[in-house]
């Protein structure tokens, strides 16, 4: 009797539980996708038509028949209606945290006309109220106009008469108005003496208004202006990566802010609470102090790490999503004095070796020998050699022995020093640079230098951990699609040839430089840059076909719909109404609420 009693109630007991994992755990997908052309960028099964997620990664890909038996209840199936579908993109090398000043900022990228860009000014310069400024920071260049010029500081001056008024092309040079001159009190002891930094004035010895410098130059400009209360901060970096989402971006590795590790941090934290982190964004740590006394940059960054924010290489500071911002190393500045940055209206810098030597010797040491990941901006061959014979020797005393690190741009570097990058298990995240500021390259260094600038073909087929990255938002634009199709069609933004025939790359070698390549970097090749079972549910349905398109509408491709970690983070045309909600825009007056955060993206 006994027995029939526990073996009744085991058999309940055991019934109850499979129903309340039936009920919590239904089998099959969350989400569907069928009906799509899928670019897996997976060689064991590169086509597909369909795909299903569960628990934010790809569980099937296969047929729409295949994948829709995969269908519960719960599911959401989404028809791609026979659209291109690619793995996200994935950003290598952009700087997110640092324009903090993002919904202050008019975006001139892609904007095709001079007049139209000037106009621009002309209305916001009307809604911005006292006491602030009208900017445009970065992420344009003068040959996507059809003018195909600069600014004049007479139209500049014309169209924002009574605001001040700052226009800065990437980090060559600035134009102010008068006014911004009057506040800033240009020509007066109240301005700052800055290194390398010249205002032009014209023939009666009047300041024009234009600005030539360096990075540190415009770094030390936007101190000086109008700062963000924390709340328009956390909105800018909401609005930011919405911008990035629409050119299907799921991933970044943030490259570095002027404010420095942890200070950022806190408004990644806000999103991350409010689950609003629409991009996974591991990050490196940047240290460049505020110029009142020399500095250390690596002590100070390991500072940051071990003291001030105690933060382990790999450790996510997010919650809930993998990889969601997480800490990937030391860079990409290591020292002020080696920085030999990337102004193309100018010859390169060129530093002195044996600065680059105690570099390595006295800086790179340390954080190889705590085994932390380091970056480093070099542009030039010239300055790439020494760098690697300090490298070198220290490998030699010290085994790098797998620890990950790479050089930053790279544009110059010859096939030998790609092949010492290799030796020494480096990689190199390039940047699409070229494709906004290469005419302006090949005024200063020569056509043929510019045709093979960077050697796309044979850093491709040496086989080096290898990424494409837009560097942006000042540097270049955050669209990834102006690069990629200037690695197609050798073409800069202003139709001119800058990429030799020889040294260009198919399309599937292009988007696998912002997908796929990217994963190195990030420490994730298991689990991101392919549409393959085991991967995270990072990928994106197009506008229009890539692989289809001709060459000259690759740069006008964007996303339709946008998925990460299974969910959908961007929605437009006839997937809009599944484009999540976004707070409220701040400032009320911003720019980004007005003109969107890329031409025709509002």
């Amino acid at each position: 009797m006994i027995r029939k009693i526990l073996i009744a109630f085991v058999t309940v007991s055991s019934f109850s539980s499979v129903q309340a994992q039936t009920t919590q755990h239904q089998p099959g997908a969350d989400l569907i996708v069928f009906n799509a052309k899928i670019f897996t960028g997976n060689r064991a099964q590169p086509e597909a038509s369909a795909l299903a997620v569960t628990k934010g990664r790809i569980y099937s890909v296969g047929s729409d028949a295949e994948i829709l038996s995969l269908k519960n209840s719960a599911t959401k199936v989404i028809d791609a209606r026979s659209r291109r579908v690619i793995p996200g993109i994935s950003d290598a090398h952009t700087h997110v945290l640092n324009d903090s000043g993002y919904n202050y900022n008019i975006r001139w990228d892609g904007v095709p006309r001079l007049g139209e860009a000037l106009t621009m000014l002309s209305e916001q310069a009307e809604r911005t109220p006292d006491g602030q400024w009208v900017k445009v920071i970065g992420g344009w260049s003068p040959y996507q106009f059809e003018e195909n010029r600069l600014p004049t500081p007479d139209e500049l001056q014309r169209a924002v008469p009574n605001r001040p008024l700052i226009v800065q092309y990437a980090y060559n040079h600035a134009f102010l108005n008068k006014r911004a001159m009057e506040v800033l009190g240009v020509g007066t002891d109240r301005f700052p003496k800055l290194p390398d930094t010249e205002f032009e004035k014209d023939s009666h010895g009047q300041y024009t208004g234009v600005v030539y410098g360096n990075t540190w130059t415009f770094v030390a400009l936007e101190t000086m202006v109008p700062q963000l209360t924390f709340d328009e901060e956390v909105s800018s970096l909401i609005y930011s990566i919405h911008g990035l989402n629409r050119f299907g971006v799921t991933s970044i590795i943030d490259a570095g802010s002027r404010w420095g590790y942890p200070k950022p941090q806190a408004t990644v934290d806000v999103l991350a609470r409010d689950n609003l982190l629409n991009v996974r964004m591991p990050f490196i740590v940047l240290q460049l102090g505020d110029g009142s006394k020399p500095m250390n940059m690596v002590d100070a960054q390991l500072e940051a790490i071990t003291k001030t924010a105690p933060i382990s290489t790999g450790q996510n500071l997010h919650p809930a999503l993998a990889h969601g911002h997480e800490y990937r190393g030391a860079g990409e500045v290591l020292q002020a004095e080696v920085h030999d940055h990337e102004n193309f209206d100018r010859p390169a810098i060129v530093i002195e070796p044996e600065k680059m030597r105690q570099l390595v010797e006295q800086d790179v040491r340390k954080l190889v020998q705590q085994r932390i990941p380091f970056r480093e901006h070099i542009s030039y061959n010239e300055n790439i050699t020494p760098f690697l014979d300090a490298l070198e020797k220290l490998n030699e005393e010290i085994p790098l022995d797998g620890l990950k690190w790479s050089l930053e741009h790279a544009e110059t570097i010859t096939p030998e020093n790609i092949e010492r990058v290799k030796k020494l298990g480096g990689g190199i995240a390039l940047d699409a640079k070229m494709a906004l500021h290469g005419d302006a390259f090949i005024k200063s260094h020569g056509r043929e230098v510019a045709l093979q600038t960077p050697r796309l073909r044979k850093l491709v087929d040496s086989g080096i951990p290898l990424a494409m990255s837009t560097d942006a938002f000042r540097a270049a634009t955050f669209n990834p699609w102006v690069g990629i199709s200037w690695m197609v069609s050798g073409k800069s933004v202003s139709g001119s040839e800058v990429l030799a025939k020889d040294n260009r790359l198919s399309r599937a070698e292009a988007l696998k430089l912002f997908t796929r390549g990217a994963a190195w970097f990030m420490d994730t090749e298991s689990e991101m840059g392919l549409i393959a079972p085991g991967n995270l549910a990072d990928f994106v349905v197009l506008d229009r076909d890539y692989f289809a398109v001709p060459e000259d509408q690759i740069k006008l491709v964007s996303s339709v719909l946008t998925i990460m970690d299974g969910k959908v983070v961007f929605g437009a045309q006839d997937y809009s109404d599944l484009s999540p909600k976004l707070p409220e825009i701040l400032p009320a007056w911003s720019p980004i609420k007005y003109f969107g955060s890329y031409y025709e993206a509002k």
